[in-house]
């Protein structure tokens, strides 16, 4: 910020009106690519708070059938090898 502004006014030869223009220019380009960044990053990791909630409320209702489940029916998915997301297809179908 102070050391731009009064860089382009000794070296670039810019009134201050001037400097202080394009330190705002810059300022606001810097944080929008900034931004813009963090924000591809977050969506190229799944990292959204959408995603997060998607996924805690699959955990919970996933937890919650496993509660509701007697031990003979979580055996009998255990010993037919197949895995969870598997299952949760299934029942998603039906």
């Amino acid at each position: 910020g102070y050391a731009t502004y009064y860089g382009l006014q000794k070296f670039a030869g810019l009134n201050p009106i001037e400097a202080g223009n394009y330190v705002q220019v810059i300022f606001v380009f810097v944080l929008c690519v900034a931004w813009c960044g963090s924000y591809l990053f977050r969506v190229g990791t799944k990292n959204m708070t959408y995603t997060q909630q998607l996924k805690d409320y699959e955990e919970a209702v996933m937890e919650k059938r496993l509660a509701e489940m007697s031990d003979t029916e979580i055996e009998e998915i255990l010993s037919s090898g197949k895995t969870p997301e598997e299952i949760y297809r299934e029942e998603k179908k039906a």
